[in-house]
């Protein structure tokens, strides 16, 4: 089999291109796999929404969009099978290159109203898509391979009865739509003293980027009393991609919901996963109902702050059904299911 030539588009934004390369990881299960990379800048003076509409009428050459909309020379495009992207400033030029390129094509994630017709796939999370023709309806993507973390295939129901032996406390901060109080992060600390003194358990704490200085500090005092926590990563000094440290330790995973890529990620490594809120906070639409998928698929649950307690914890622990399976796996099988003429080379 010949290998399968891929064009990843990127706007360098992580949240956008990890999505892509979670979806390149799958088809690496399928195929041997070459990965060319283009990076994108919108123009500032060409509107987003005016490259989405010429990017979908015959009268403008996509030759011509990339050259006006990004400064790109189509000339630089090599042959490739499949163009994948996500997010809205690179829909403008996976839908150029799949004409020029004569390509299969994939966007994860809304496609801004543009037709699915001008897809070969859309990756969406949105239970509302699932019964589009072109859509496949997952877990966001990630590149996180559940096995090469050593997680157990088999997850057991965690609670009183069974208490986990180690749990993850991934902490977030502030965002648009969450703020928290201080005595809310003081009742998370207490909680999580609690409840290893109550379970036995001991805690793999990670702050975030967002983490304020003052919380991190609180979470590195929390990591001074070994008998709560066993092992503290402070992200100002360890840097990205340290919770497959966690990940590969934990029985179970408590996150705060400001972060959705956290939870994504922790339901991806087949984790039971909790998310708690500040009394202050909202959800963009489409993250709503993200989080409607995940709990709908019993794959985690969330709660306020404000009902922590053992007891609730290990109620809402009781329910989860983590993913059986590898997601890698999961999604190689529905790629190839649904475009399979990439893969008959």
């Amino acid at each position: 089999m010949t290998p399968l030539r891929i064009l990843h588009i990127s706007d360098g934004r992580p949240g956008h291109y990890h999505l892509a390369e979670g979806l390149i990881a799958a088809l690496e299960r399928l195929a041997t796999v070459e990965v060319q990379s283009l990076l994108i800048k919108r123009r500032r003076w060409v509107p987003g929404r005016y490259l989405r509409m010429l990017a979908t009428v015959n009268w403008c050459g996509p030759d011509q969009l990339l050259k006006m909309g990004y400064g790109l020379d189509a000339c630089e495009l090599k042959a490739v099978d499949l163009v994948v992207s996500s997010g809205g400033e690179t829909l403008p030029v996976n839908l150029a290159a799949r004409r020029i390129l004569g390509a299969e094509n994939i966007f994860i994630g809304s496609t801004r109203g543009i037709s699915e017709q001008e897809f070969s796939l859309i990756v969406s999370s949105y239970e509302r898509h699932a019964d589009l023709p072109r859509h496949l309806v997952t877990l966001k993507p990630s590149a996180l391979d559940p096995d090469a973390l050593g997680r157990p295939e088999t997850v057991p129901v965690f609670g009183p009865d069974n208490p986990p032996k180690l749990a993850g406390l991934l902490i977030g901060g502030d965002s648009g739509l969450f703020k928290y109080k201080p005595e809310e992060w003081s009742a998370l600390f207490t909680f999580a003293r609690e409840a290893a003194r109550a379970w036995g358990m001991r805690w793999l704490v990670s702050t975030s980027p967002r983490t304020p200085p003052d919380i991190a500090q609180a979470a590195f005092d929390l990591a001074k009393d070994k008998d709560i926590v066993a092992d503290f990563i402070d992200y100002k000094h360890a840097g990205p991609g340290t919770l497959k440290k966690i990940y590969s330790r934990a029985d179970v995973i408590v996150c705060s919901e400001d972060s959705s890529t956290m939870i994504s990620e922790s339901v991806w490594a087949r984790l039971p996963v909790i998310g708690v809120s500040p009394a202050h906070h909202a959800f963009k639409p489409e993250e709503r109902e993200y989080r409607l998928l995940m709990k709908h698929n019993n794959w985690c649950r969330f709660m306020p702050i404000a009902r922590l307690s053992v007891e609730n914890f290990g109620k809402e622990l009781g329910e989860i059904e983590p993913v059986s399976v590898n997601p890698l796996d999961l999604l190689a099988d529905d790629l190839k299911s649904r475009l399979p003429g990439l893969f008959r080379r």
